[in-house]
């Protein structure tokens, strides 16, 4: 159901996209979002074999063991096989169809137009949303206190939703209410309550969680000289209990979820002594 939503979400800012980049679009949404598919399908093969740890072809009875499962093999190595073949088609047709123009006659989209469908794509096509997190992660921000991964949903909802009421406002007096009005429900409301519903609330209550401890000074970290007791890395920012240990705040935060006691001194953190903090 959610691949569904998802496919039906881009068809229709790719039409949106249509009406206002394109002079005749002529099916043109249809041609870019086929092209981005397979282009994607290419990204995770591609990508699959790069994280692939295990290259043998068989399949033994159990991890341990050297018995090989004949049947479960035969279906593994005819898996493969055809999943390689698939790529190597599927490449070769994309190499042949842009090369030769065939079939191509009428699809002339403008830069403007593959670059806005292409980044907007890529902000909700799975693939590529579960890599943003570790793009963020690859920052290093603090300020992100380690929930990349609540704010990378929190970031490509509200660019997806930005995106699309942009061109619903370009297109208001230019074409029908009921198309503007099925795009408003699949690209905006849909989004929207998905938002405020399930990923807002999500990141707000882990910011609660850690907001009731106060962030340590630049005093107290260089005075306290040592590693997070938790994971032993070395803290440029830290959190602090009421029992005064410092902890990075995704260490404190993961502690917080399997037990309300200090990781350090097993004092309880208890809602009375975080306030009087």
């Amino acid at each position: 159901m959610k691949n569904i939503s998802m496919m039906t979400n881009q068809m229709m800012f790719l039409m949106l996209a249509d009406h206002v980049f394109i002079t005749e679009p002529k099916m043109t949404c249809l041609y870019t979002l086929m092209f981005y598919n397979v282009v994607t399908y290419c990204i995770s093969y591609i990508k699959e074999l790069i994280e692939k740890k295990d290259w043998s072809p068989y399949v033994t009875l159990t991890e341990t063991s050297k018995i090989k499962h004949l049947a479960m093999s035969a279906t593994k190595i005819v898996l493969e096989w055809t999943k390689a073949i698939t790529f190597i088609v599927t490449l070769t047709f994309m190499l042949l169809v842009f090369g030769l123009h065939q079939g191509l006659e009428h699809y002339k989209p403008s830069t403007n137009y593959i670059t806005i469908t292409w980044i907007y794509y890529l902000t909700t096509e799975k693939v590529f949303v579960e890599m943003f997190p570790s793009i963020l992660k690859s920052f290093h921000l603090e300020i992100f206190e380690n929930l990349e991964e609540l704010y990378a949903s929190m970031i490509l909802k509200s660019f997806t939703i930005s995106a699309s009421a942009c061109l619903i406002i370009i297109l208001a007096p230019l074409v029908s209410w009921k198309f503007l009005f099925i795009a408003i429900y699949s690209n905006i409301y849909l989004k929207l309550k998905d938002l405020l519903q399930i990923s807002g609330p999500l990141l707000k209550l882990e910011r609660e969680m850690l907001n009731c401890y106060r962030k340590a000074t630049a005093e107290e970290i260089k005075q306290f000289d040592d590693v997070c007791p938790v994971c032993l890395c070395d803290m440029i920012r830290a959190r602090v209990t009421p029992c005064y240990h410092l902890f990075h705040a995704d260490c404190l935060r993961q502690c917080l979820k399997t037990n309300d006691t200090c990781p350090m001194c097993k004092r309880g953190l208890t809602l009375g002594s975080v306030s009087s903090q």
